[in-house]
């Protein structure tokens, strides 16, 4: 369940909860008023840079993935590939786009992939990491599009025909490709464009380094209520080192940030979702004997309605998975409204059931992880607990340093809020209880439920 718009206040929400916790000033409600707060600046086409045209599509039957091609081969190395507005650009076959070197892509028109999902699933690129599939993939030195413009993975059709199954269900045969993929990219920025319903995850960015995303709108919003956007991640990341992310409006259904296995020196600032699992680190340690980590992240000014989580950390456990830490993250100044967490640490991730978690717990190190200035409510789906923590209970597996401050998250059911912490070593800042405590189980027995954050009138 998820608005079609973000951040407001409820207009129907208990009277305590309300009345503590208004919308914070200035704070968009929708992606115009986004647009207005953080305007594009458009760069302009020429920069003193030769200019690349090609034909547009007549229809979207109109494959000019040729096309596409040539132009960016005509481009590179200083020059600009223009797409205008108004003009649509029908892509229908996979592009390698692996050479680029000092290229401008001026992009104000509408890109879009077919949706002949049979020909796609047997002429993707693929990726090993959780069986990926990509329409197309980046790569080179000094890369950068910008623009008013769309880029569209007509994904109404994969979210209805994927409808029911899982990702990560080693059964799973249905593959969805991403929407637009990176890899080996050094100096990357993409600024201005609305990256519109992918398939799957929206971005995936592979051993790169020096990347950047800045001003972009991501949605991704069906028609059709028995089959929604699902794994549509805004951000993940493979092996990727210097990103930068500032000004996005996220509305999907997943992830809102999430680098996976082996990222550094990541910074977010400002950014706005609705309707997604939070702003995630991982998930990580999937692999057997694989090493994952994630170290040096600020995540900061961040709005978060309608989701599952707020910020939260996400690990594997069982007989057959790798290890690794998760270093120096700070998560800061995160308003909420309806997440079920506002913090959740997850050393038990996807479906592993209890009992394998206890007998093969997770392998991944937490030091050093800041929560501070979190303030709004939760969605009562947890009754009173408005955060839970549960480290691994492997005895090589260390969980210090985790602190909360200034953290004002309040449980719209009534009660006092609850936070619940097993496995943390050391003072976490704020009081905690264990799971298996009466208190833990009282507060989560007290459910209750409160209306979708919207802006839809009145507020």
């Amino acid at each position: 369940m998820r608005s079609s718009n973000l951040l407001a206040v409820l207009s129907a929400v208990s009277g305590a909860v309300a009345a503590a916790i208004d919308l914070p000033a200035n704070v968009p409600r929708n992606v115009d008023e986004f647009r207005q707060k953080h305007p594009y600046k458009n760069k302009g086409c020429h920069n003193q840079r030769p200019l690349v045209k090609i034909r547009s599509s007549a229809d979207d039957t109109d494959d000019v993935a040729d096309e596409f091609l040539e132009g960016l081969k005509k481009a590179n190395n200083g020059g600009t590939l223009y797409l205008p507005k108004g003009e649509l650009f029908m892509i229908g076959k996979p592009l390698d786009l692996t050479f680029l070197n000092d290229v401008h892509v001026h992009w104000d028109g509408e890109v879009k992939f077919t949706n002949d999902t049979p020909y796609w699933q047997a002429n993707a690129f693929s990726h090993p990491f959780q069986n990926s599939l990509m329409f197309w993939k980046w790569g080179g030195n000094d890369i950068s599009i910008y623009g008013e413009g769309i880029l569209n993975g007509n994904g109404q059709r994969w979210w209805n025909e994927f409808a029911g199954l899982e990702i990560l269900d080693p059964d799973n045969k249905y593959l969805r490709p991403v929407l637009f993929y990176a890899e080996n990219a050094t100096n990357f920025q993409m600024e201005g464009i609305h990256e519109k319903d992918s398939p799957c995850w929206t971005n995936f960015i592979v051993t790169s380094k020096g990347v950047s995303f800045k001003d972009l709108v991501i949605t991704a919003e069906s028609n059709n209520a028995t089959s929604e956007p699902k794994n549509t991640d805004f951000f993940d990341s493979l092996n990727v080192e210097d990103v930068t992310v500032e000004r996005v409006w996220v509305n999907i259904g997943d992830d809102c940030f999430s680098p996976k296995s082996n990222a550094t020196n990541l910074h977010v600032n400002t950014m706005y979702c609705n309707g997604t699992h939070g702003q995630s680190m991982g998930s990580l340690g999937q692999y057997a004997g694989e090493m994952s980590f994630v170290k040096d992240v600020v995540i900061e000014n961040v709005w978060l309605l309608n989701g599952d989580n707020g910020a939260r950390i996400k690990t594997w456990a069982g007989p057959d998975v790798g290890y690794g830490f998760v270093d120096n993250v700070t998560f800061r100044n995160f308003w909420q409204a309806r997440n079920d967490y506002s913090v959740q640490i997850d050393s038990c991730y996807f479906n592993i059931p209890s009992e394998t978690c206890e007998q093969y717990p997770s392998q991944m190190n937490l030091t050093n992880i800041l929560f501070e200035n979190f303030t709004g409510y939760t969605s009562g789906k947890r009754g009173a607990v408005v955060a839970r923590l549960s480290c691994s209970t492997n005895p090589d597996a260390v969980c210090e340093n985790i602190q909360f401050k200034n953290f004002n998250i309040k449980s719209p059911c009534g009660d006092p809020p609850v936070i619940i912490c097993d496995g943390v070593k050391g003072d976490t800042g704020v009081d905690c209880v264990s799971a298996d405590s009466a208190e833990a189980q009282a507060a989560l027995g007290k459910t209750c439920s409160v209306p979708l954050a919207t802006i839809d009138p009145p507020f």
